[in-house]
């Protein structure tokens, strides 16, 4: 079986980034909940509405950006389809939540600890995209894994 380590440094570091990523994301949560929604925790100094879009916020990382960094990193180290897929999901996600997040800390006038601590994923995400297209081949796509790929 071919693994990213076979050749693709860039490939490796992507689900390495990845792998760092999901458990940056769990420990950020997990420190918030402690902080701010468990039971027994000091009342927030934050009204409803940003409580509410803060545990939003919470619930979608660990369902959706959580499952996606674990599913990419594996995938990708073990240069499978599905983990491309995961990755450029990811990369995306990194894009739309940090735009969400610099937009309301811009509207409310503070930066928030989220949007200082996962900056760095912004620029290689955008790296990532392109460089995972490059080699989107070493993944199947484009031989035949993808209608588009057919004989034309």
């Amino acid at each position: 079986m071919k693994d990213a380590g076979a050749g693709h440094w860039s490939i490796s570091a992507i689900a390495i980034v990845n792998a760092a990523g999901a458990v940056m994301t769990a420990a950020f949560w997990a420190l918030v909940y402690f902080r701010v929604f468990a039971p027994g925790a000091p009342p927030a100094a934050q009204d409803a509405g940003a409580m509410s879009a803060t545990f939003g916020f919470m619930a979608g990382d660990l369902t959706w950006a959580l499952a996606l960094q674990a599913l990419s990193a594996a995938g990708l180290w073990r240069m499978r389809t599905w983990g491309w897929l995961a990755a450029q999901m990811v990369n995306i996600l990194w894009l739309y939540s940090m735009t969400v997040i610099w937009c309301r800390d811009a509207h409310a006038g503070a930066l928030s600890p989220g949007a200082v601590l996962f900056l760095p994923f912004v620029p290689f995400s955008l790296w990532a995209l392109r460089r995972l297209w490059v080699v989107r081949r070493d993944f199947g796509i484009g031989r035949g894994a993808f209608p588009e790929s057919g004989p034309r």
